[in-house]
């Protein structure tokens, strides 16, 4: 670690005045002069000319580094993109090739990185940053960092970022509509969206910049934003962190690296993430939907209202919330909290009036025959199927399955039995999630009915032929989409190609 730092110090000696600076821009943002704008664009130009003599390679081509590259190879830097895929199988070769890029492919993609070869390394958010090849490459004096870590070193304009086990994808984007509507010009990026360092030099203090952020971004992360907000930690991802608290230990870096002027935000609900509380050294808000908190947004009976240490005010009634189940009241509450005193009270009534959503996320797909269609792909993990139990009265068909990610589904089996009428089972953990389901103290045999099946095509079919007006038919899978799909967007857009066929 110390070489790295090392490294990273010899590289980068502008990093320190640049987070100096961005502190001066939080606090001052009205004030911004022109000669501060030129100062910024200074320390992103030096960025860049500071890897002139430099090798960087890159770790996978996909959504967080296709546009950065580019970026990289049109100042003329020395860029080599390090991927398992074969030149015909990767559909951007002649693009990047053509523009000046070298290329490791196949088995042996990271033998060069792990050997020492680059000065800096960029892994994709799913390349763990503990593994033993970015180890040995820490170790030879490689700069290893990514996009994201990059991006906050840089930007000039206020970061509002979010991370959870359940929640932050919907959060993040209502906070993006929010300033959005308030005529800002956000930008959103992170786990979700778009990679933001390649329209950094668009980027200006005036600007949001809301992102999401997952365990696997912050498990290196060495800056945390000025505004953060944890929505909950529960088990997940645990087949590649190595145990639950460095999951915790990630999520706690969005605050870790906090000054005394922030504000963080915490579920008062969920005990893991409010046992993170002493980290935080500026404003502490918490959301809750069952206690009455003194400094944060909470719910009093119908009512989100927003308490600031005794002066309650009454933001928005649940009922005009368009997005359904109390998830999203607890999503609503974390960004009343979050944004407390930089935006209206009439944009957020607005805005849960109006907005309708986040794809794959209890999205409604079609009601055929009077049955209706949920697509809720992105429920990886038993606390989002809980929500999606939860959202609605009756009991519901449900698919289930995908690749395990190590963690138990004992914890929504009681509430499976109490609210799923037929359990449609495919994907490595079809069996796994049976037995989880047959030893709940409140199976019996039956309820609910289990089917097991081999495709999604197979699961949707019996879902439509045992479907009767009336019935709900949620994709809520549990699990990952890696056994089957590259990533739980496919397998969602699968899903709804099939029950638009039907």
């Amino acid at each position: 670690m110390g070489q790295e730092s090392s490294a990273r110090g010899a590289l980068f000696p502008f990093f320190v005045k640049i987070l100096d600076f961005c502190d001066a821009v939080w606090y001052n943002e009205k004030d911004m002069m022109l000669s501060e704008r030129i100062m910024i664009m200074d320390m992103i130009q030096s960025f860049f000319h500071g890897l002139k003599t430099k090798k960087t390679a890159f770790i996978g081509v996909g959504v967080s580094h296709t546009d950065l590259i580019k970026m990289f190879l049109s100042k003329g830097l020395d860029v080599t993109v390090c991927d398992k895929k074969s030149r015909e199988a990767m559909k951007e070769y002649d693009e990047l090739s053509a523009a000046g890029a070298k290329f490791e492919l196949g088995e042996g993609y990271l033998d060069g990185i792990e050997s020492g070869r680059y000065d800096v390394v960029f892994r994709t958010p799913g390349m763990y940053y503990l593994s033993p090849v970015l180890t040995a490459a820490r170790q030879h004096g490689t700069v290893v960092t990514s996009e994201m870590e990059v991006f906050f070193d840089l930007c000039p304009c206020p970061i509002y970022a979010l991370t959870g086990s359940d929640g932050k994808t919907t959060t993040t984007t209502i906070v993006a509509e929010l300033f959005a509507h308030e005529g800002k010009r956000v930008h959103k990026g992170g786990n979700i969206g778009r990679a933001l360092l390649p329209i950094i030099e668009d980027i200006t203090p005036d600007d949001v910049a809301v992102v999401e952020l997952s365990s696997f971004q912050l498990i290196s992360m060495r800056s945390s934003p000025q505004y953060a907000a944890i929505t909950n930690i529960t088990p997940n991802h645990l087949n590649v962190h190595k145990d639950m608290q460095e999951y915790i230990d990630s999520k706690a870096n969005i605050l870790l690296h906090q000054n005394a002027f922030s504000v963080s935000v915490l579920s008062y609900d969920n005990q893991t993430a409010r046992d993170l509380s002493p980290l935080v050294r500026g404003d502490l808000r918490y959301f809750s939907r069952f206690s009455k908190v003194d400094n944060g947004a909470y719910l009093d009976g119908d009512m989100l209202v927003y308490n600031d240490h005794g002066t309650v005010t009454p933001i928005v009634d649940m009922h005009d919330i368009r997005i359904p189940g109390m998830h999203n009241v607890e999503n609503y509450l974390t960004t009343i909290a979050l944004t407390h005193g930089k935006i209206a009270l009439e944009t957020v009534r607005t805005v849960a009036k109006e907005f309708g959503g986040v794809e794959h996320r209890i999205e409604l797909v079609r009601e055929l025959d009077g049955v209706k269609y949920y697509n809720n792909s992105i429920a990886s993990s038993p606390t989002r199927v809980i929500a999606c139990l939860n959202t609605f009265e009756q009991k519901q068909i449900m698919i289930m399955g995908g690749s395990d990610k190590g963690i138990s589904f004992d914890p929504m089996a009681e509430l499976v039995c109490e609210k799923v009428k037929l359990l449609i089972l495919l994907g490595q953990t079809k069996f796994k999630i049976r037995d989880a389901v047959m030893r709940a103290a409140n199976y019996t045999e039956g309820n609910p009915e289990m089917i097991v099946v081999d495709t999604m095509d197979e699961a949707v079919k019996t879902a439509h032929d045992r479907a009767v007006s009336g019935d709900i038919v949620s994709l809520s899978p549990a699990c990952a989409s890696f056994d089957m799909y590259r990533m739980f967007e496919e397998r969602g857009d699968h899903f709804k190609s099939l029950v638009k066929a039907l």
